[in-house]
């Protein structure tokens, strides 16, 4: 099929570190997509399977980049990236299964609009498709102490699907699971912080496009399914690891002096809260995760200062929609378990 020149090449750039089968699935369904302009980079994160030779035999249209090592998320993207030649990159995890028209309705909403950065899908789940998923549901946001929630997801709570969340709306941060995004913000970021690897780097990522004066979108019609937790389950102490260490990161280099300060102390009660809540569940193991988070921030302040420069210099630390309560304190001790419970309007 020829490629129709008229609408935007869009990049569908997609890491991949082990997963057979759902790799298959998930290239099998974006075939049957519609848009007319695409592009597929697939980046082969140094996959211990035979993923990739799969992958040269039933896809031939799909063009393999190859890492000599598993660069996670952040760095497989960022690799990808660098040799994707469309006008918008479309981020996609490779469990992932898709409706035939979704890509066109999030390039529409990047068309019409040059001040969004980036735009994400309705993500529902793959094995039970009446709900949202855990990861991005229908649009992101976090709270002031850098805690991460979702219009059908916060915390374990996870909605079904009512159409509830139908309207497109401006959010906080789009889903690692698929976003579209601006080729030219992606460059002017440089990209997806490779030190955070995976959890949370979209999150950084948005939230710097916001610093940069863009907005961040989601579109509940388009709509995609994913595998919950097929790469790193939430069961692994590396994803508690990671989640916590990565939110420390941004709470610490994305505000301002004045609320980073205001935020260590409310934000390390909460960490403390955690970590003994995991060892009284004999947790061990993920509340020593939650201790290596608190070690690898104190002993890399050269890191985080390199940060919060280039943010100074590229972006500015000017107010954007951050959820003014805790959404820890919300969730667990006011019981408002979905996002319309909490009442929040972001503008």
């Amino acid at each position: 099929m020829s490629a129709d020149l008229s609408v935007p090449l869009v990049s569908v750039v997609i890491p991949h570190y082990g997963g057979r089968d759902i790799l298959n699935k998930c290239l099998q369904s974006l075939e049957k997509s519609t848009y007319p302009n695409l592009e597929i980079i697939l980046v082969n994160n140094a996959s211990p399977d035979d993923s990739v030779e799969m992958v040269n035999k039933s896809f031939p249209r799909v063009k393999i980049v190859e890492s000599t090592e598993n660069r996670g998320f952040s760095g497989g993207c960022n690799l990808g990236a660098k040799e994707a030649k469309g006008e918008y990159l479309l981020l996609l995890n490779n469990d992932t299964l898709h409706e035939a028209g979704w890509i066109e309705l999030l390039v529409s909403i990047l068309d019409t609009n040059p001040n969004i950065a980036s735009v994400q899908p309705k993500i529902k789940n793959v094995d039970s498709p009446e709900y949202f998923d855990y990861a991005g549901a229908c649009g992101g946001y976090m709270d002031w102490l850098c805690f991460p929630f979702a219009r059908g997801r916060i915390f374990s709570m996870v909605e079904k699907d009512e159409q509830q969340y139908e309207t497109a709306e401006k959010i906080f941060w789009a889903s690692g699971t698929a976003f579209l995004t601006r080729s030219s913000v992606y460059q002017k970021l440089n990209g997806l912080d490779e030190t955070l690897f995976a959890h949370m780097e979209e999150i950084d990522y948005h939230w710097k496009s916001q610093l940069a004066g863009f907005e961040v979108w989601v579109e509940p019609q388009s709509v995609i399914y994913h595998h919950g937790g097929a790469t790193l389950p939430k069961s692994s102490p590396q994803k508690t690891y990671l989640n916590h260490r990565n939110s420390l990161i941004l709470l610490l280099t994305n505000k301002s002096w004045e609320d980073t300060i205001t935020a260590v102390f409310p934000r390390m009660i909460l960490e403390f809260t955690a970590f003994v809540s995991e060892l009284l569940k004999l947790n061990i193991f993920h509340g020593f995760a939650i201790l290596r988070a608190w070690i690898w921030v104190i002993i890399h302040p050269a890191y985080l200062l390199s940060r919060r420069k280039f943010l100074a210099e590229h972006a500015g630390f000017s107010p954007c929609l951050l959820f003014s309560e805790s959404i820890v304190l919300a969730f667990f001790l006011r019981g408002k378990k979905t996002f319309n419970e909490l009442n929040y309007h972001p503008v």
